[in-house]
């Protein structure tokens, strides 16, 4: 059965930084492409940064040069780095993992519970 456990996420001033983690289990990542969406009230869930098996990565307009995402095959975890975080940024965070060659855009793989960031001063 495989699992995808998020953590991280909490209330944040704007300028400020927060890591996001997710644990999987069940799946070994390395066969993975492995990303992060988001989703705020009343919008459909959307990429914020995905990373491919051979390590190129995608990120949506409005967090590059803020946000990193990076995996770490051997503990089974992705995480996502997130600096200078704007009111923008408040939403559920999703973890998901992927296999190679289905793109982005559509729904598709495994996916954790959410964890929720909110940015407010």
């Amino acid at each position: 059965q495989v699992q995808l456990v998020e953590s991280g996420g909490d209330l944040v001033q704007p300028g400020g930084s927060l890591r996001l983690s997710c644990a999987v289990s069940g799946r070994f990542i390395g066969r993975y492409s492995v990303a992060w969406y988001r989703q705020d009230q009343g919008t459909q869930r959307d990429l914020v940064a995905g990373l491919t098996q051979s390590g190129i990565t995608n990120y949506r307009d409005s967090v590059k040069g803020r946000f990193t995402i990076s995996r770490d095959n051997a503990n089974n975890t992705v995480t996502l780095q997130m600096n200078s975080l704007k009111p923008e940024d408040t939403a559920v965070y999703y973890c998901n993992i992927r296999p190679p060659g289905t793109g982005w855009i559509r729904e598709a793989g495994d996916w954790g519970q959410g964890t929720q960031v909110t940015v407010s001063s």
